[in-house]
């Protein structure tokens, strides 16, 4: 039976570079700006990172096939980088491999970097298959949009929604999330937004308007790992420690039978149900108390809520309209605005989400910090499709 990686791992430092369309930086910028607040916030010199991992989900600007960009920016000591992707979820796949590093004794001091440059090869999100005038952007047919869209279709059907009462939720995320963003330096978006403008907005797919989507941005995040005893030698006395960190990859069910009604995330499903396992989680509802979750679009928030077994099936969006994921809500949700505010620089965003979790914790968020630090913190990332996707789920927390 695996023993899972419960509190044998401390974040040691963090980072984040502003999201947005950073046309005054590169990628190699951008890494250096995360990594440098990172690297100050662990305290150690460059040259104590045993190994690294790079997470790239597009071929992004001055990003290509191999982990040399990371250890030229940075001026890594000649040590292993290893360039991973693995849709939406890459950075926490970056995350894990640093995580595992340290976990298993392999690398003492350990690495996570995730960076993207969308806006320098004017990927828009929208109905276009091509990406530059080179690269075919295989495994992913039709829009995003028009693919959640049938998300937000079938969870109204299955749970017998009225297309209002889900439109008003949905509105809500974006509401919620404006609000949380305009308080964060870092986001792409500030602004306060309403529900009528919401509500008002052009149709993207029905029912997903403009206000529905999040956005393309560029933008870094980078983690620094060890374990809970090489942190406090190195003067660190409150420790964030990883508590659960599981993935779970579609296997082609969900398109070869008539078992998937749509509506909801097999992945997450069993990534959260695994990660709570690994945590000693018995009752998320009640225990998990701050959450980033993968909103790309205000649908696949709602339904995520009932996937991380947070909301009961058919309730997720009667919850978001009762304010429980608000930010002075019982269990805040993109309490930083999310991907609705950042953007989604897709290397970076699972590593972002964990950037959060870890200041809020730490009591270091600033204007959006929660006035009572939460037990167990939660990201979730989903990459990919409705019908074929994969999921990824981190639980990050004070060490006991």
């Amino acid at each position: 039976m695996p023993r899972g990686i419960k509190d044998k791992v401390a974040i040691l430092g963090m980072g984040c570079a502003k999201f947005g369309e950073r046309w005054d930086a590169d990628a190699d910028q951008l890494m250096v700006e995360a990594f440098t607040e990172a690297v100050g916030d662990a305290g150690i010199e460059t040259s104590q990172i045993d190994a690294a991992w790079l997470a790239v989900g597009f071929d992004a600007v001055n990003i290509g096939p191999s982990g040399i960009p990371l250890s030229m920016a940075l001026r890594l000591n000649n040590i292993p980088v290893t360039k991973v992707e693995n849709y939406c979820a890459s950075g926490t796949e970056a995350f894990r491999g640093a995580v595992y590093a340290v976990a298993s004794g392999a690398a003492d001091i350990a690495l996570a970097m995730g960076v993207e440059k969308l806006k320098d090869i004017g990927y828009g999100g929208l109905p276009v298959r091509t990406r530059g005038t080179m690269h075919d952007m295989i495994g992913v047919t039709g829009s995003a949009p028009g693919n959640f869209a049938q998300l937000a279709a079938a969870y109204r059907a299955e749970h017998k929604v009225s297309a209002d009462d889900l439109k008003r939720s949905m509105a809500h995320v974006s509401v919620k999330s404006h609000a949380n963003g305009a308080k964060n330096p870092k986001a792409h978006l500030r602004k306060l937004i309403d529900m009528d403008t919401v509500l008002n907005a052009p149709m993207i797919a029905e029912p997903l308007g403009l206000f529905d989507c999040c956005g393309v941005s560029d933008g870094a995040a980078c983690a620094i790992v060890t374990t809970p005893e090489i942190a406090r030698s190195l003067g660190k006395s409150d420790l964030v420690s990883v508590k659960a960190l599981q993935l779970s990859v579609s296997n082609g069910w969900e398109m070869q039978g008539t078992g998937w009604n749509g509506s909801y995330f097999p992945t997450t499903r069993l990534a959260a149900s695994r990660a709570y396992d690994e945590a000693g989680i018995t009752d998320p509802r009640e225990e998990v108390g701050l959450l980033e979750v993968h909103d790309c679009f205000s649908i696949t928030e709602v339904v995520t809520m009932e996937d991380l077994h947070i909301s009961k099936p058919g309730e997720g969006w009667k919850d978001v309209l009762d304010g429980m994921f608000d930010a002075d809500g019982k269990s805040p949700c993109q309490i930083d605005g999310g991907l609705k505010c950042f953007g989604h620089p897709i290397g970076a965003s699972g590593i972002r989400m964990i950037y959060e979790n870890y200041l809020q914790l730490l009591g270091r968020a600033g204007e959006r910090q929660r006035a009572e630090p939460p037990k167990y913190a939660l990201s979730h990332n989903l990459g990919g499709m409705p019908n074929q996707n994969v999921a990824a789920v981190a639980i990050v927390g004070m060490e006991d």
